[in-house]
C-alpha cells in the first residue's frame, strides 16, 4: 500500500531528534544509564555547582525529576549536594571524581553517536545544516509577536522550498 508522506520541516526536525534520543538511550542503558542521567552529568561537568532547580530548567524536566536522577547518581556516588552557602534551601550538585571515567565513556559514546548519525551525509551538506540550524535556532530565540502577520518574503530572499513528499 503506497502512503503519501508530507515531510515539512517541523515534524522532520522532530522526528529526527526523537530518533537520536532512541538510539542515545540503547547506548547509555549498555551502560548502566540513562540518557537523561547522562545529559546531566555532561551539563554539571561543564557548570559545577547548578542547582537542581537550574538543571530541571535547562534539561526542560520537571525538578522532582532531576531529584530522583540526582538520588541515583549520589547513590552510585557520582555526585554530591552541597548546601548552597547564601541560601540553605538550595543544594548545588558537584561531580565527584568518581565520575571521570564514566565521563571520559559518554565523551566517547556522543562521538560514536554523532559518526553513526551523519555517516553518509557529506560535509558541505553536514556545515550547511548546521549553519541554516543555528540560524533558526537564532530566530526562534528572539523576541516574536505571535499577533504579527506573515509577511512577504524580503527582496532578495528565496521562498522557503516546497516541503518534500515521499511515498513509502
Amino acid at each position: 500500500m503506497n502512503q503519501h508522506l508530507e515531510l515539512n520541516l517541523p515534524s522532520l526536525v522532530n522526528d529526527v531528534a526523537r530518533l537520536i534520543r532512541v538510539e542515545a538511550d540503547k547506548r547509555a542503558r549498555v551502560h548502566g544509564m540513562t540518557r537523561a542521567q547522562w545529559g546531566l552529568m555532561l551539563r554539571l561537568s561543564r557548570n559545577p555547582g547548578m542547582s537542581q532547580k537550574e538543571l530541571a530548567d535547562l534539561l526542560d524536566v520537571e525538578p522532582i525529576s532531576v531529584a530522583r536522577m540526582v538520588d541515583r547518581l549520589e547513590a552510585n556516588g557520582l555526585l554530591e549536594r552541597r548546601a548552597d552557602p547564601g541560601d540553605r534551601r538550595i543544594w548545588r550538585l558537584h561531580l565527584l571524581p568518581a565520575a571521570e571515567p564514566m565521563l571520559a565513556k559518554m565523551t566517547s559514546l556522543s562521538e560514536e553517536l554523532l559518526a553513526f548519525v551523519t555517516r553518509n551525509v557529506p560535509p558541505a551538506v553536514w556545515a550547511s545544516m548546521m549553519e541554516g540550524l543555528i540560524q533558526m535556532k537564532s530566530n526562534l530565540l528572539q523576541k516574536s509577536d505571535p499577533q504579527a502577520a506573515i509577511t512577504e518574503p524580503e527582496a532578495g530572499k528565496p521562498e522557503p522550498p516546497e516541503p518534500l513528499r515521499e511515498t513509502a
